[in-house]
Parts: C-alpha cells; sequence; structure tokens
C-alpha cells in the first residue's frame, strides 16, 4: 500500500456527501430510536432489541447480518454482518451495542439540548458511533462504491463488562482481525473530532495473596515468627511504586487491600471481610489491582518485574501474584501512523481541518485493542463526539454525526483503492 491520497474529491466522493447530508435527518432519528433502549451490558434483552433494529439497516445494504448468541460466556452477543465483494483490502468496523447504564437507571432516555447537542444513555459511547458506520456505508453504496468492497462489521455486546473467558467473549473481534487488513473502531476516543487514536494502554489485572505467621504481636520480627502478611504487602507495593514509575505511558495501581487474620475476597462483587486484632501479627493479605501498558512487550517486561519482586519475601512470608486476563493493548505502530495521516488529510480536505493522535494516557481500553496484533493499521476514536460518557449527564455532539460519517466513507472509499 502506498501513502498517497487523492489531491481532490472524486465525482463518487461528492456523491457521498450529499447522501450523508440528505439522510442526515434520519440517522438522527435512528439514534434517537437506539438510544432510548436501555441496552445495559446485562440487559441482555435490551442489547439484542439494539441489534434487532441495527441488523434490517446492513440488510437494506446488501449485508448478511446476524446476532451471534453470547450465552457461551455469559453476555447477550454481538452483531455481524458481513460482505465479500472483490478484491481490494479487508476492512473491520466495530462498534458496540451496549451500555454501561443498567436497566434500572434512572438515566434512560434521549434528550434534545441547545447548541445541536443531546443527552441519553451510549449517546457518544458509542451508539452514535454505530449511526455513522451505517451512515458511511450507506454514503458509498450510494455512490455505487460499496458492492465490490470487503467488509466486516462486528459490533459487541459486552465491551463495557466483558464476559468470559475472553477468548470466547472476543473470539468473534479475533477472527475478524485475523481475517482483515484494517480494523477502525468507531468509538468516541476522547470526545474531542481533533484526535484520532492510533494507540491505546492494555488494561490487565493483577491479585496479590500473602500469608505470614500468626503470632501475638509482642513475637513480631522473631525469627520463628517474621514480618507478618501486612508488613509484606507494604514491602511489595512500595517497591512497585519505586521500580516501576520509570516505564514511560505505564501505569499501575493497587485498588483494593484486605489484610488480618482471616480474608474473605468475593471477587464477583469487588469486596470482601477482614477480622484482626491489633495485637495479631496478621496472617493474610490480598491486594487487587490493574496494570495499563502500552505494548505487549511493556507489559511483559513490568509483569516480569513484579513477579521478581514478589518472588523476594520478608522472613517467614509467602506470597504470590496472579495476573489475570483483560484487554491487550493497541501500540502506536507504523502502519497505524500512516492510517491517521491519511485520515488527516481527508479531513483537511474536507475543511475539517488536521487529526492528531489521541495522548494515550487519555484513552481507555476498547475492543479495537483485541484485533490490533493480527491487522496491518488500526485507527479508533471514529465515533461521534461526546462528553461526560459513563455518567447521566453523557452528551453527544449531532454536528460531528454527519462530520465524522462523510470522513469515514471517504476514508474506506480510498482504503479500497489502496
Amino acid at each position: 500500500m502506498t501513502n498517497t491520497v487523492m489531491a481532490e474529491l472524486s465525482a463518487n466522493e461528492k456523491k457521498m456527501l450529499e447522501y450523508i447530508d440528505h439522510n442526515n435527518p434520519q440517522a438522527l432519528q435512528l439514534l434517537e430510536k437506539v438510544v432510548n433502549i436501555n441496552s445495559g451490558t446485562m440487559n441482555f434483552a435490551g442489547v439484542r432489541k439494539v441489534a434487532d433494529v441495527l441488523i434490517p439497516e446492513f440488510e437494506k445494504l446488501g449485508f448478511s447480518a446476524r446476532f451471534e448468541d453470547g450465552s457461551a460466556f455469559n453476555r447477550a452477543g454481538h452483531l455481524i454482518a458481513e460482505l465479500h465483494g472483490g478484491n481490494g483490502p479487508k476492512l473491520l468496523l466495530i462498534g458496540h451495542l451496549d451500555t454501561v447504564f443498567a436497566a434500572n437507571s434512572p438515566f434512560q432516555h434521549f434528550e434534545l439540548l441547545e447548541n445541536n447537542r443531546a443527552k441519553g444513555p451510549g449517546i457518544a459511547d458509542m451508539k452514535g458511533g454505530n449511526i455513522i458506520i451505517l451512515q458511511a456505508l450507506g454514503a458509498l453504496k450510494a455512490a455505487g462504491e460499496l458492492n465490490d468492497m470487503n467488509i466486516l462489521v462486528v459490533m459487541t455486546g459486552d465491551e463495557e463488562l466483558s464476559g468470559r473467558p475472553l477468548a470466547l467473549s472476543k473470539k468473534a473481534l479475533i477472527d475478524g482481525a485475523k481475517w482483515a487488513d484494517i480494523s477502525l473502531g468507531f468509538e468516541n476516543g476522547d470526545g474531542n473530532p481533533k484526535t484520532a487514536n492510533i494507540s491505546r494502554r492494555g488494561s490487565v489485572d493483577w491479585e496479590l495473596s500473602l500469608s505470614g505467621v500468626a503470632s501475638h504481636s509482642s513475637q513480631i520480627f522473631k525469627e520463628q515468627i517474621g514480618a507478618g502478611a501486612i508488613y509484606e504487602a507494604a514491602r511489595i507495593l512500595n517497591r512497585f511504586y519505586e521500580e516501576l514509575r520509570s516505564e514511560e505511558l505505564l501505569t499501575f495501581n493497587p485498588g483494593r487491600i484486605m489484610g488480618g487474620t482471616d480474608v474473605e475476597h468475593n471477587k464477583a462483587t469487588n469486596s470482601g471481610s477482614t477480622f484482626g486484632k491489633n495485637n495479631v501479627v496478621a496472617q493474610s493479605t490480598i491486594v487487587t489491582g490493574d496494570i495499563r501498558a502500552i505494548s505487549l512487550q511493556q507489559l511483559e517486561r513490568v509483569k516480569t518485574k513484579m513477579h521478581a519482586i514478589v518472588a523476594e519475601h520478608l522472613p517467614k512470608t509467602t506470597g504470590e501474584l496472579v495476573i489475570g486476563e483483560g484487554y491487550p493493548p493497541m501500540a502506536p505502530t507504523d502502519g497505524n501512523k500512516i492510517l491517521l495521516s491519511l485520515f488527516s488529510q481527508i479531513s483537511e480536505e474536507l475543511g475539517y481541518g488536521s487529526v492528531e493522535a489521541v495522548n494515550p494516557l487519555n484513552a481507555g481500553a476498547a475492543d479495537v485493542s483485541f484485533t490490533s496484533e493480527y491487522v496491518d493499521m488500526a485507527l479508533d476514536g471514529l465515533g461521534m463526539s461526546g462528553s461526560a460518557g459513563h455518567t447521566v449527564n453523557e452528551t453527544g455532539d449531532l454536528s460531528t454525526l454527519s462530520l465524522q460519517a462523510k470522513r469515514a466513507a471517504i476514508l474506506l472509499n480510498r482504503l479500497k483503492y489502496r
């Protein structure tokens, strides 16, 4: 693939812009309709209902579309839409159907605001992005460019709270990425249409379990008693703090700590209980946290350091560090940078200005990360801009619905000819 684009819009690209402008009122109506459907991750019926609204829209465009059941990973499932019509690059477009707002949330409805903005659950994260996908594809079809393209759309039903095991819940994404050359995510990024994501830090959980010798506190530090589990936890956490902070773009956080004579940990509810007395050396400590790394290489390096620190042990203590599964990093590869450059040039041609990369410190994990290991290029943050995501004040900038659809349509068209 070369890194060149047409200097001016083609006749067909102008048709795409006309389609998006003409169809924008209908797109806004569809956005309002799906925002008004509660699709909190664990509201399986609601997630399926959003898919049922969108599947016919894909079928109108000539896609084969279906809902893939998610019972194997305890989630509703995913919307899968496919179009195989040519020999050009294979494109994977990524959205998600679910939101963070449960069925009993007080935040349930679309509400139009001033200045072309609207509130609603999931309006920016990311039901607006799903509509942008449909608008861009509709524009390609209207210009006669869609039928000979190879496109797979995966809209997951568990982006906000992933099902387990991840090998099953993310299988549709990973299989799609192994098929595809390029993946494009339509999340809202950092909410600024002047930015897009060429990288995202991954997120994995860890659990540290420590044991010491229970004894009267007057005996602590003696050879047969040692330091106790809480002191061992303090040693390890302090070493993590001192030795891992030099890693650029890395964050690591102990989010919960429980220690004493007896500890009960409820992983399902992120809670627990402890019993201990001030005059008893702590027998058990559990610490849980997360790591956010910019690349798989950084993650592996940090995991090795953490295991080495844990293995040193204060006297008469033992410990185990378990690092779980999670979202992989999306590293800022050369291919991703080329894709951003193409997208930025298109934006400038349309009069919207250049697009810069989001600082990965400002970008959380997302479904696109599961694809980055397998594709030549990946870009995220192509969705509708908004603010206050994951809160009852989530707001979408409706003006960016057509803006992003236009940029995405032309990007897809030019990728077809690369």
